[in-house]
């Protein structure tokens, strides 16, 4: 006979495969519709963009052209495992498109990013792109910013405690985020702060006070920056939000 934590597990276990699905079902969609030979392009940060990342290393395999550019050390190294040729962005003058993640999509393509870590080259990578897709399954979409997750803070370590108290006067509790029992180190060097509001009202407004604290090099809100949205749902649809 089989047990209740038996059957908590099996439940457990086919949730987890079906978010992996969704994941996979978006990312490799996105990579299908956005991407030709030749293309310099962006890749992205996280559990979502991974499966974006191993579908450009397919079409690297079936004879495209990419150059491309990570926005993580972690992206980074999965690309050269499946043979992607990387470039430093100093070298190219644009990218074509970027493929990346996102931890919450606003109605009005609003985000945060930044949970993954990497949110400091992942918005330079952005900014230098002709065009920024997210991709995200429904479970990111969200009526309202910070309704769900925290806004991740990226500082510089020399005083960061006295920039977590600044940030805190803008409304929210700021968590160092750790790496075990250490403060978790980003590629750059820096610290995260992630910092749980309610809600977060009028995002453009919160972007600009949290800029000019000293001590802040970037913030999770990346506003005005996605082109595109791709939505992953249950029943295996993705629908585009533009």
């Amino acid at each position: 006979m089989i047990n209740d934590n038996a059957i908590a597990d099996k439940v457990m276990k086919e949730m987890a495969s079906d978010e992996l699905n969704l994941k996979k079902v978006v990312a490799e969609k996105a990579v299908d519709d956005y991407i030709k030979d030749g293309m310099t392009v962006g890749l992205g940060t996280g559990s979502t963009s991974e499966y974006a990342v191993r579908r450009v290393g397919e079409l690297v395999k079936s004879g495209f052209k990419l150059k491309c550019v990570a926005t993580s050390e972690r992206t980074a190294d999965l690309a050269q495992s499946l043979g992607i040729e990387l470039c430093d962005l100093n070298d190219v003058d644009h990218i074509d498109v970027t493929i990346d993640g996102a931890d919450e999509v606003d109605p009005a393509k609003q985000l945060i990013k930044g949970l993954g870590g990497a949110l400091l080259r992942e918005k330079i990578v952005a900014a230098a792109s002709l065009a920024e897709v997210i991709i995200v399954d429904s479970s990111k979409i969200v009526e309202k910013l910070g309704v769900k997750t925290p806004l991740p803070v990226e500082v510089v370590p020399y005083g960061h405690k006295k920039t977590a108290y600044a940030l805190e006067r803008q409304g929210c509790k700021a968590k160092l985020r750790m790496s075990g029992n250490t403060p978790f180190v980003t590629d750059a060097g820096n610290y995260i702060y992630d910092c749980k509001f309610e809600s977060i009202e009028s995002p453009f407004f919160l972007e600009s006070r949290i800029d000019v604290i000293p001590g802040v090099v970037e913030n999770g809100l990346f506003l005005n920056t996605a082109d595109a949205v791709l939505v992953s749902h249950p029943d295996g649809t993705v629908t585009k939000v533009v």
